[in-house]
């Protein structure tokens, strides 16, 4: 259950960095940033990177249960088996 847990934190983790970073990206009204090819970056929708964010929290928040909850039961065998 622990790598489960782990592994929904780190991609909640990395979910909630792009969100981060596409909330931070310049609207239209903002100054445009130019990329090496000189294309404009792609604009992304601030709202949906909000939700993005807000659900990489909740999948952060279960992992984390998850990963309580096999603690407990790991401390529960030992305790069985001790």
């Amino acid at each position: 259950m622990e790598i489960s847990g782990t592994q929904g934190l780190q991609a909640a983790q990395s979910g909630l960095t792009q969100a981060t970073i596409d909330v931070a990206r310049p609207t239209e009204n903002q100054q445009v940033t130019q990329t090496e090819s000189d294309r404009p970056v792609e604009q992304t929708d601030k709202t949906e990177a909000l939700v993005s964010a807000l659900e990489s929290r909740q999948q952060g928040e279960a992992s984390a249960r998850v990963i309580e909850a096999g603690s407990e039961v790991v401390g529960s065998i030992i305790d069985i088996t001790a």
